[in-house]
């Protein structure tokens, strides 16, 4: 009797809840205003609408840096650019582990088949395949040099250790569409791992120069674009050149828009949306690079800048959370966020070991809308290139200082972001004290990098 009340006692107990998949998307320089749903009115984009429809659009989340690989980095480990080891593009990488440990090892060690797909986030200027390996991915497919992520049909890509070539590429033309391949082999992933749980960070070239799309997608808007072809030329610059560069922008994000819609199917044939956060983000601000300008289609809404500025044009990116079932439909959450949020975020979903130095809070109670959600006392960035800028953001307040490589006593500016969201009135002069207290909440909130490249003028010899 005993034991068989034992069985009864067993199978009545609930099932332990299924730890979700996650997957995190991120574009290349795609402007805050570039999504229909961030209120672009020329380029379409209806999945990522559709996502936005269906779940929660963020209006202040903020990228890591204001380029590349840093941005990645502070996603990835979880810190601000003052904390993190590559503080900026060049011609280097993340070190191997115990360095710079980063967010797919914890997930791994949490039981999730871990993946990159795509461009690599642990570098700049690199060609090192082993390093996802070592650094916590099981699987990795894409570009390892950020240089050959800006073209669109590469002579190889890297799947783990093996290099996959292209032989009919000459990364302008060719006969395989990296974003297409990227797409195809993000596909193969989810049904190879459909058991789960996977954590895919799938990291899109779209919509880095250089300027390349398909025909198809190009017909769409040249009857909406009616765009006078630039004159022929017989070679290219380093970055592709492109004759009608506001119908191939168009229709990159368009097709972008249709390869993440194919990812939201899959899960849905899967069967397995439900079990499945998606979030969708952008690396940096709007580009202006390629023959592509950021007014062509007001790509960065109503914030001033872009990529490689500190303004909210450089840094704050569009957003999207989408969780069927999970996370309630028509949400729009204005909780200051960042990269470096991200991190606790994953760990807290997947049970995964909690990360003791990050810079970050767990948003779950945002996305799931239950608990308490933590806040940020501050937010802050600093980035080399242009003679160095720092920028922190306190409340309502931000100061961006500008030189910080070359001078001690660098140009201030100083916004109320919720009165001037497009940053035009400098009020530095108006309150010095201000200027004065987060210049020091500044240097509060950084580390001195071991790196040489990334020293203030305080910190050089």
């Amino acid at each position: 009797m005993t034991r068989l009340f034992a069985i009864f006692f067993l199978f009545a107990l609930p099932a332990p809840a299924k730890k979700p998949n996650i997957i995190y998307i991120l574009a290349d320089d795609l402007g805050y205003g570039d999504l229909g749903c961030y209120g672009q009115k020329v380029i379409k984009t209806p999945n990522l609408d559709r996502m936005a429809a269906e779940g929660m659009k963020f209006t202040r989340h903020y990228a890591g840096s204001t380029v590349c690989a840093p941005s990645r980095s502070c996603f990835l480990e979880g810190k601000h650019t003052g904390h993190i080891y590559v503080r900026g593009n060049g011609s280097l990488q993340m070190r191997e582990d115990p360095h710079e440990p980063i967010l797919p090892r914890a997930m791994k060690e949490a039981g999730y088949h871990t993946a990159m797909i795509g461009k690599s986030g642990l570098g700049c200027n690199t060609d090192d395949s082993t390093l996802p390996g070592k650094k916590g991915f099981d699987y990795f497919f894409g570009f390892t040099s950020h240089t050959a992520a800006h073209f669109y049909y590469p002579n190889y890509l890297w799947r783990n250790h093996d290099k996959v070539p292209y032989p009919k590429n000459t990364l302008h033309d060719g006969d395989n569409y990296s974003s297409t391949v990227v797409t195809a082999e993000a596909l193969q992933y989810l049904e190879k791992q459909k058991d789960g749980p996977f954590f895919l960070h799938l990291a899109l070239q779209v919509p880095h120069a250089s300027l390349r799309a398909k025909e198809e997608w190009k017909e769409k808007y040249r009857p909406i674009l009616k765009e006078e072809l630039l004159p022929a030329r017989d070679k290219h610059p380093h970055y592709s050149y492109e004759r009608e560069p506001k119908t191939t922008f168009a229709a990159m994000i368009s097709y972008m828009d249709h390869n993440v819609g194919l990812l939201l199917k899959k899960l849905d044939e899967l069967g397995i949306a439900d079990n499945t956060l998606v979030i969708f983000s952008s690396d940096n601000g709007a580009m202006q690079e390629g023959g592509h300008r950021r007014d062509s289609f007001n790509s960065s809404g109503k914030l001033r800048g872009g990529k490689r500025d500190l303004y909210e044009g450089g840094i704050r990116v569009p957003t999207i959370a989408w969780w069927p079932g999970k996370i309630k439909a028509a949400q729009t959450s204005a909780h200051p966020s960042a990269f470096w949020d991200l991190s606790p975020t994953f760990r807290e979903l997947a049970g995964a070991k909690a990360q003791s130095d990050t810079d970050g809070l767990s948003l779950v109670p945002t996305l799931l809308g239950k608990g308490i959600q933590k806040k940020h006392d501050s937010l802050y960035w600093e980035f080399f290139e242009g003679g160095g800028k720092r920028a922190i953001i306190r409340g309502s307040w931000k100061l961006i200082l500008f030189n910080t490589n070359k001078t001690l006593t660098p140009k201030a500016e100083l916004f109320n972001i919720d009165q001037d969201l497009a940053e035009k009135n400098n009020l530095a002069a108006k309150h010095p004290d201000k200027v004065a207290a987060l210049t020091k909440l500044m240097d509060d909130s950084r580390t001195p990098s071991v790196h040489p490249n990334f020293k203030l003028k305080s910190e050089r010899k």
